[in-house]
């Protein structure tokens, strides 16, 4: 790992710093998120944008353009977090949900047509516990490599991966990284919030500051953009496989001084 790689966000070019994965109560049913609340977080751990991506479902057009209004210095964005044959997928540059888009295949068909953007969601959740990963009903555990992983379908179909999802554990999101840089492709951070617990814990971090949602779809196909941890605790953290630990230490020797 180069010293690049390993640097801190904090020394790079920082734009906009989104969580790019809320659900609030105004579109899942599972989340005790208040859009009011969301933004009065989001605000007070330094995040400068959302990203709010209820599941299977966009806002109303004319509620969120209020909503924007009303915060406008917050960088907002919606999409959907579609439920798909192949597992859940962010999507960004939809204006509704489309019939079909269940099927993953058919969803990067409608997705390539609006020039909308794909990201494998949480894409190793639980794959690690013996207790919930049953691949084939055999009971056989995990044992894919990365490379094998990444010809798993999801992958040949997705823009990029959330490799920092807030409620996997950090093998998991690990796991996600290795397979994400053996594709290639971009990997992205977000909280997977559904309260105001942990929003921000995980960040995708632009490389300029986002005038609109237009924009932040280009910047995406650009991949002008990465995943990040630490903002909560002051400490904007490129992820990368040692990230963690480098700011474990950091945080070690600020408490000794």
């Amino acid at each position: 790992m180069t010293s690049n790689e390993e640097r801190a966000t904090s020394d790079e070019t920082v734009g906009t710093i989104i969580d790019m994965h809320l659900h609030t109560t105004r579109g899942a049913s599972d989340s005790d998120l208040r859009p009011e609340h969301l933004v009065v977080e989001a605000r007070r751990v330094g995040l400068t944008g959302v990203h709010v991506s209820e599941h299977d479902r966009l806002w109303d057009a004319f509620e969120l353009e209020r909503f924007r209004k009303a915060h406008s210095d917050l960088f907002i964005a919606n999409g959907m977090e579609v439920s798909t044959d192949l597992g859940h997928i962010l999507v960004i540059g939809l204006d509704r949900y489309v019939p079909g888009i269940r099927r993953a295949e058919e969803l990067r068909r409608v997705v390539q047509e609006t020039g909308g953007y794909m990201i494998a969601a949480h894409p190793f959740r639980h794959f690690f516990d013996p207790v919930h990963f049953r691949p084939d009903k055999s009971g056989e555990p995990f044992s894919l490599t990365p490379d094998q992983a990444a010809r798993l379908p999801v992958f040949q179909l997705v823009d990029a991966v959330e490799v920092l999802n807030g409620c996997n554990t950090l093998r998991e999101n690990l796991f996600a990284l290795r397979v994400a840089q053996v594709l290639g492709k971009p990997g992205t951070g977000g909280s997977d919030a559904h309260s105001a617990l942990g929003i921000g814990v995980f960040a995708t971090v632009f490389e300029k500051e986002l005038e609109s949602q237009e924009e932040m779809l280009a910047q995406l196909h650009a991949g002008r953009f990465h995943a990040a941890h630490g903002l909560r605790e002051g400490a904007l953290t490129r992820f990368t496989e040692t990230s963690f630990d480098l700011l474990a230490g950091r945080q070690g020797e600020a408490a000794k001084g």
